[in-house]
């Protein structure tokens, strides 16, 4: 079970369910199956989050982890980087930049390009000329590159989520990245829920991983495998044929009965 009702804002008991924030542009749609497919006891609840929101849901206590983008503020939060994502120009897709693969930063020295306040890149200042304004999203911002105001430098998944028919992108080379990593509120020890999600994120099998299920195992003997029945020796049961199982045909001689079962007489 998933949602993405993000109002809620008391605490799940750490049982019964777990809460997953994500910035936009994060994907958890494959650690999700794994959790629904290790877990289905146990629902877990999407929460669509800004990167400005991110922290305070951890802090607050209304998500258990997040998805998130570095760097994270490591006096009160725990975190393991992910994966580092391919950081893309955004065009009209008239552009000079939509007839080549690959373009650097050099190359963007006469664009005007556009700094959203969310910016996810962390660089002081992006190469090119900046603008007039800063624009307040990410997605205000594509809609002035479609108007052709200007370009804008992202990270490859939010350039796919911002999809439209009229921009396209190219891969821009000699700029800061964008790193993904799951983050926590800092603790000792990781809660047993979001031990079992580091195990997934990190490809843990169902035995290696540490928590809650890992510990119930504990302890718990495996049955021993049982022999197989060693087959019957063949024999002769009961003196009778070994196929037939008739009793044993009388023995020739002696004052036994004959043929005929009539007792046979004396000579005299």
């Amino acid at each position: 079970m998933t949602g993405t009702d993000a109002s809620s804002s008391s605490p799940a008991s750490p049982s019964s369910s777990f809460r997953l924030a994500y910035v936009p542009g994060a994907t958890p749609a494959k650690w999700v199956r794994i959790w629904n497919e290790r877990l289905p006891d146990v629902p877990l609840t999407l929460l669509s989050v800004t990167p400005a929101e991110a922290f305070d849901a951890l802090r607050e206590g209304t998500a258990d982890a997040g998805l998130v983008r570095l760097p994270v503020d490591r006096d009160d939060l725990s975190a393991i980087p992910l994966y580092t994502e391919t950081t893309v120009v955004v065009v009209p897709k008239d552009h000079l930049f939509a007839a080549v693969e690959e373009v650097s930063a050099e190359d963007l020295a006469d664009e005007l390009v556009l700094h959203p306040l969310d910016d996810t890149l962390g660089w002081e200042q992006p190469p090119g000329r900046p603008a007039m304004e800063r624009p307040a999203t990410t997605a205000d911002a594509i809609e002035l590159v479609a108007a052709g105001v200007g370009v804008l430098a992202v990270p490859q998944s939010l350039a796919r989520l911002h999809h439209r028919k009229d921009l396209t992108y190219r891969t821009l080379v000699g700029v800061p990245q964008s790193r993904v990593a799951l983050s926590w509120l800092a603790a000792d020890e990781a809660p047993d829920l979001v031990e079992e999600f580091i195990g997934i994120v990190r490809g843990r099998t169902v035995n290696s991983t540490r928590g809650r299920r890992a510990e119930e195992k504990k302890g718990q003997k495996q049955p021993k495998p049982q022999k197989a029945a060693k087959p019957a020796k063949s024999g002769k049961p009961g003196g009778g044929s070994r196929t037939t199982g008739r009793p044993p045909a009388p023995r020739k001689g002696g004052g036994g009965a004959g043929r005929s079962g009539k007792p046979r007489r004396g000579r005299g």
